[in-house]
């Protein structure tokens, strides 16, 4: 087949195993084969963990002879190996692969080359799924010793290699490599497409995906596809329900770090993003934007989100989507405890603490809580006495709009509120309740000394002085 000649028989037999991929030793554990025994004994040694050739200078123990000879050429420094295109020396003759491009180890699995055979048997054990080295920290496995070595650190916390500029340090060279240009501003990997420049190959590889559309992550729940494998890792929490970012204030979790970020700032009330316009802060950079094209209406007076039933105009979708709900009498949120359906669910939320009790919203004069933030906003005008409404035609200010428009109607006359019994009619709608007791006889004001009842809590009022 390839002219080569042996002295003995059994090494020409031996040989043609080369050939014909025939590997009649199969190791006990792993089930790996091998053309030769004397390569199967050795292989053993990764599982038994032997090392029987030990270095006379350092100590250091291998379970190859070959590897102590290789390990030997570093005390004595040989290299034997001159390279005739850079001059540089080496203790093996690998590197000249390095300049002809080389590659002759090629994986029978996927075609990937290497240029050294050592290389190939790593990447192999990526389609054996072999993993023979373990962590003795954590038990995980890797399938490099170089990589137990670079895990360790995790565990020991140790970063050897230290930036020259800022003094970060990091547990990897690679890693530090990569930090540096930072500084440099070095970015040597362009894309063809848009020119767009990245300071790793991995990243340009990336956004590739974008020009080719290449979706090569498959949710295996509902087909979706994705261009990275963390996009699809996050996306697999839609199914599993999973929210491992969790608040140390209110235990709240999330999903996404990202989510977790801006609900922190609900508890520190940090609002960094502030309108050029008019300086109000917000906690979200969406609430921002969404802010700022609410100025832009106004002064162009845009209400673009148009109502198909009553025709009403709105400057927020949003805002259109909540009117609607107006029409089509929707209610989809419902609460828990008393089944009472509301069709917003901020109105939900709000609801709810009528059953827990909460009073979140706290003034900052008095320490008087309230169950709603408008609320708070109504006391507060107590202790500052703002009046904000005021009447058109006497001038009399009120801290409430709807005290304000009641008070109209005493100028119009309007009396909106009629008694369905004998159709008189009031312009305060707590004026009609207080009538509509002459007509039920309802008395729910209850003297607590002699348990006289009144339909009027004036009445009470002037009934308990008499005590």
């Amino acid at each position: 087949m390839c002219g080569k000649c042996f002295n003995h028989k059994y090494s020409l037999k031996s040989h043609m195993r080369i050939h014909t991929g025939e590997k009649p030793y199969k190791c006990g554990v792993c089930c790996k084969g091998f053309a030769q025994k004397c390569s199967l004994l050795s292989h053993m040694r990764i599982h038994s963990g032997e090392k029987p050739f030990e270095c006379d200078v350092c100590s250091k123990c291998f379970n190859r002879k070959s590897s102590l000879q290789l390990h030997m050429k570093i005390h004595t420094r040989e290299k034997p190996f001159k390279c005739d295109v850079c001059c540089k020396c080496f203790p093996r003759n690998f590197h000249m692969r390095i300049h002809t491009g080389e590659k002759p180890f090629q994986c029978d699995v996927c075609s990937k080359c290497f240029n050294r055979k050592a290389f190939l048997q790593l990447h192999l054990r990526i389609h054996r799924g072999e993993k023979p080295f373990k962590c003795d920290v954590c038990s995980k496995c890797f399938n490099q010793k170089a990589s137990v070595r670079l895990h360790m650190r995790i565990h020991t916390g140790e970063k050897p290699f230290r930036c020259t500029v800022c003094s970060k340090s990091f547990n990897r060279n690679a890693s530090l490599q990569l930090h540096m240009k930072n500084h440099t501003g070095e970015k040597p990997f362009q894309c063809e497409v848009c020119s767009k420049c990245f300071n790793q190959k991995s990243s340009l590889r990336l956004h590739m995906r974008i020009h080719t559309g290449e979706k090569p992550f498959k949710c295996d729940v509902c087909s979706k596809c994705f261009s990275l494998n963390s996009n699809l890792r996050v996306h697999m929490r839609v199914h599993s329900g999973e929210k491992p970012f969790k608040c140390d204030v209110c235990s709240k979790c999330f999903s996404l770090k990202a989510s977790l970020q801006p609900h922190m700032r609900i508890h520190t009330k940090e609002k960094p993003f502030k309108c050029d316009v008019c300086s109000k802060c917000f906690n979200r950079k969406d609430h921002l934007q969404k802010h700022m094209r609410s100025h832009m209406r106004i002064h162009t007076g845009e209400k673009p989100f148009k109502c198909n039933v009553c025709s009403k105009c709105f400057t927020h979708q949003s805002t259109l989507r909540l009117h609607i709900t107006i029409h089509t009498g929707e209610k989809p949120f419902k609460c828990d405890v008393c089944s009472k359906c509301f069709s917003f669910k901020s109105n939900l939320k709000s609801h709810m603490r009528i059953h827990t009790g909460a009073k979140p919203f706290e003034c900052d004069v008095c320490s008087k809580c309230f169950t709603h933030k408008s609320t708070l906003r109504l006391h507060i005008r107590i202790h500052t006495g703002a009046k904000p409404f005021k009447c058109n035609v006497c001038s009399k200010c009120f801290t409430r709009k709807c005290n304000l428009q009641s008070h109209m109607r005493i100028h119009t006359g309007e009396k909106p509120f009629k008694c369905d019994v004998c159709f008189k009619g009031y312009s305060k709608k707590c004026s009609l309740q207080s009538h509509m007791r002459i007509h039920t006889g309802a008395k729910p004001f209850k003297c607590n000394v002699c348990s006289k009842c009144f339909t009027q809590k004036c009445n009470l009022r002037t009934h308990m002085s008499n005590h």
